[in-house]
């Protein structure tokens, strides 16, 4: 690796850590705008007007927001996300609760959507104009155009209501046996895998076709080879960094399904911890959970920017 790439990585890190700060102040600005009072919300309706004062006093809401979000962006970058004005709990302790189920079911939809969305691209790819193209690219141009919540909602009312396979509502802690982890995890993730394997799948083949319309495969043609062989290992070898960088953008999705997957299966993770802190206006909680998203989803972007670099060298030499 050399010098100038080492300096293409670095800036690509930096203009991460430049977004993200301009997010931190997005953020900021929208939960500070909201209407209402934080410190009457946490309190209630019969709370007397002493104690709210002491409350808004309490969360630094009598200084100015330049203040506030200096100091909020500090106790950010030392781990210090504050306390929940709803649970009177640290929003560390809250988030830290629910992470590993977000994480859990982003993994087991990562697990099965990844190899499925790989197969139908490449498939695609190598039968490209057939009927079998023909029929997965409908199919996933119709799934794409679909959103989650009528995916989510069609699911449960055919697996869960009708034919009474599948719980509609998904537990964390129900997974003692492989069968239970399954009728848990089953419907958010086929919620969630429609629209990323379709993604997936679409830009996988436009990486392979890429490939197969090379000079080099044009001549491997001509000498014999057979199509599978040509695909596997001429085509597939250097699509791989286009495919990363698919991954990795089809991945970030997630982060945006999840919201509406966790809240209608009653999934405890982070996301629905999110809605109920926007519903109960708890300021920091709200705030913590929307860096942790967009903080995931900036590495993952950065993660699909250093495969696109690493795998192309034209961009190296910008």
């Amino acid at each position: 690796m050399n010098s100038n790439t080492l300096w293409l990585i670095g800036k690509r890190f930096g203009a991460a850590i430049l977004t993200l700060l301009i997010v931190s102040m997005v953020v900021f600005a929208i939960t500070a705008v909201l209407p209402g009072d934080a410190a009457q919300a946490a309190l209630g309706q019969f709370a007397t007007p002493e104690q709210v004062a002491a409350l808004r006093i309490k969360m630094g809401l009598d200084q100015p927001g330049v203040v506030r979000y200096l100091s909020w962006l500090m106790n950010l970058l030392s781990g210090n996300f504050g306390e929940s004005a709803s649970n009177a709990m640290p929003v560390t302790e809250l988030v830290g609760s629910r992470f590993p189920n977000t994480l859990m079911l982003a993994g087991a939809t990562a697990l099965v959507s990844v190899p499925v969305a790989l197969v139908l691209g490449i498939g695609s790819a190598m039968g490209r104009g057939g009927r079998l193209d023909s029929a997965l690219s409908f199919i996933t141009l119709a799934l794409v155009a679909v959103p989650e919540f009528l995916v989510a909602t069609l699911a449960v009312l055919i697996f869960a209501v009708n034919l009474g396979w599948l719980s509609a509502l998904s537990y964390a802690s129900d997974t003692h046996s492989p069968l239970e982890f399954i009728r848990t995890y089953a419907l958010p993730v086929m919620t969630l895998c429609c629209v990323i394997v379709a993604q997936m799948a679409r830009m996988t083949r436009a990486a392979v076709i890429d490939q197969l319309d090379s000079p080099y495969v044009e001549m491997a043609r001509l000498k014999g080879v057979s199509p599978v062989r040509i695909v596997l290992r001429h085509a597939l070898p250097n699509a791989i960094g286009p495919i990363a960088n698919a991954i990795a953008l089809s991945l970030s999705y997630l982060l945006g399904g999840v919201v509406i997957v966790e809240t209608i299966f009653n999934y405890p993770g982070v996301a629905s911890l999110m809605v109920d802190a926007v519903t109960n206006r708890d300021m920091a909680l709200v705030q913590a959970c929307t860096m942790l998203f967009c903080s995931a989803y900036l590495g993952l972007v950065l993660i699909a920017d250093l495969c696109a670099i690493l795998s192309n060298p034209r961009l190296r030499t910008q």
